[in-house]
């Protein structure tokens, strides 16, 4: 469900330059991103140079012309310029790209201006624990039913606290933020099966060389029987001995 215009308590800070921040470059990747925000409005702060900030929303996205319209909140007008936006995905993670460029305002819709892709992103992933990478030549993966269709994805990473899922578009395009994946099975090596709930958290799109297109899902846990949370917490222990 898209969110309604943002307040004033939705601001959200800057990513640091000390940060463990990662870059986008990606055309098409950034498109995904901004796409998201879109489809679920996620307000965006946006910090014009030398003046104060403003909350807008993107309203649409152009893949084709590499372009998104922004809707502006209330009787906030800003200048040509520079300005850094900032948005919130999920919560577990940040994205951050700079414009310095000419704000063309939509023919018969004042509110909107429309603006270029950026060239680049700072996304900054945050998690209350340590991620671990997936071993190699391990299997790890992830089993679900959703509306009577069964789900099997492979693990990106995992933590005591929450996993990332590896998608393909068409898996994510069933899952947004905050959707509850009830009894999932966790496969944590050859011999070792969890189960637990899970809320999605996180939706980043990515591409690599062999699989192409991808996403990654970002889940918390958010409910697990105390058994299958000490046998996590085992697994957890076992590959960090390993590193």
């Amino acid at each position: 469900m898209r969110k309604g215009p943002p307040q004033p308590s939705d601001a959200v800070d800057r990513i640091t330059l000390t940060s463990s921040a990662h870059e986008m470059r990606d055309p098409f990747d950034i498109g995904d991103a901004l796409s998201t925000l879109a489809q679920t409005g996620e307000p965006l702060t946006v910090y014009p140079h030398g003046r104060d900030l403003a909350l807008a929303r993107i309203d649409r996205v152009d893949m084709e012309r590499k372009r998104f319209a922004l809707d502006l909140v209330g009787d906030a007008v800003l200048a040509e310029g520079r300005a850094v936006f900032v948005a919130a995905l999920g919560g577990s993670a940040k994205l951050q790209f700079e414009l310095d460029a000419d704000w063309a305002i939509v023919s018969g819709q004042p509110h909107l201006v429309e603006l270029p892709f950026p060239s680049s992103c700072m996304v900054l992933n945050r998690r209350a624990e340590q991620r671990l990478d997936i071993p190699v030549g391990m299997e790890y993966g992830a089993r679900f039913t959703m509306l009577g269709k069964v789900f099997e994805m492979p693990l990106y990473d995992f933590s005591r606290g929450g996993i990332a899922l590896r998608a393909t578009p068409e898996q994510a395009y069933e899952l947004y933020l905050g959707k509850k994946l009830e009894g999932v099975q966790l496969d944590l090596g050859p011999t070792l099966r969890i189960t637990a709930d899970l809320e999605v958290r996180l939706l980043r799109p990515f591409r690599t060389f062999l699989l192409g297109q991808q996403v990654q899902v970002g889940c918390r846990i958010s409910n697990i029987a105390m058994q299958m949370r000490q046998t996590l917490d085992r697994a957890v222990t076992k590959v960090q001995r390993r590193k």
